[in-house]
């Protein structure tokens, strides 16, 4: 009697969280959907003029959508986005497992952009699921001291990815392979006994790669 295959765990969901303006076509983030079978973006809208609650409320939607668990990696106010998430959602899913936070930039005092004070301000709860926190040493949003202080606060581990601007496009960095290495790692750590890394790692087929 033949037996039915069974499914393959696709792992997680990787669930990319801009920051203001979106992540561009150079972005690593961008790169990562592009590559990674089981990267997607978070569509949060109004990227040049966002809003808090409904950016909070949009990523809660995405995060519900998914039916699997969730990683979040996050870039720039994409991360405060998550740490108000994690804040304002009264009901958790559970499903998300994890995030990557990249370069958080600094609500307090006067910000380096103004459109940053409507995430004003910095949310000092921890947060419900690991985390890294990575930020670099020359971030002109952020002062090194203070990604620290952020990581202290949300719980999260701290990671030094060197002298890289605020880790975006204009760092030229491409795909970012230290980031890459960085959540391949953080994938294994959560690996037990829900995660499967590898998989979700894998880069996509070629035939979808050349449909993008």
């Amino acid at each position: 009697m033949r037996q039915t295959p069974t499914k393959t765990d696709p792992g997680p969901l990787l669930l990319t969280v801009p920051g203001i303006d979106n992540s561009g076509p150079e972005h690593w983030q961008t790169l990562w959907e592009h590559d990674l079978e089981s990267c997607h973006r978070a569509e949060l809208g109004m990227w040049h003029r966002p809003h808090r609650n409904s950016w909070v409320t949009k990523l809660n939607a995405a995060i519900v959508a998914a039916r699997r668990p969730v990683v979040l990696i996050a870039h720039s106010l994409g991360c405060h986005a998550v740490a108000w998430w994690n804040t304002l959602e009264k009901k958790p899913t559970g499903r998300v497992i994890g995030a990557l936070l990249v370069a958080p930039p600094n609500l307090e005092g006067t910000p380096f952009d103004s459109r940053l004070c409507a995430f004003a301000p910095l949310v000092r709860d921890r947060l419900r699921f690991p985390s890294v926190l990575v930020a670099s040493e020359d971030d002109p949003y952020a002062s090194f001291g203070h990604s620290r202080k952020m990581a202290r606060l949300w719980g999260s581990r701290f990671v030094n990815a060197g002298w890289l601007g605020h880790i975006n496009a204009d760092s030229r960095i491409g795909d970012w392979p230290f980031g890459r290495f960085l959540l391949q790692q953080f994938l294994l750590d959560l690996e037990e006994p829900r995660m499967r890394p590898l998989r979700s790692m894998r880069p996509k087929p070629e035939n979808e790669l050349r449909a993008n």
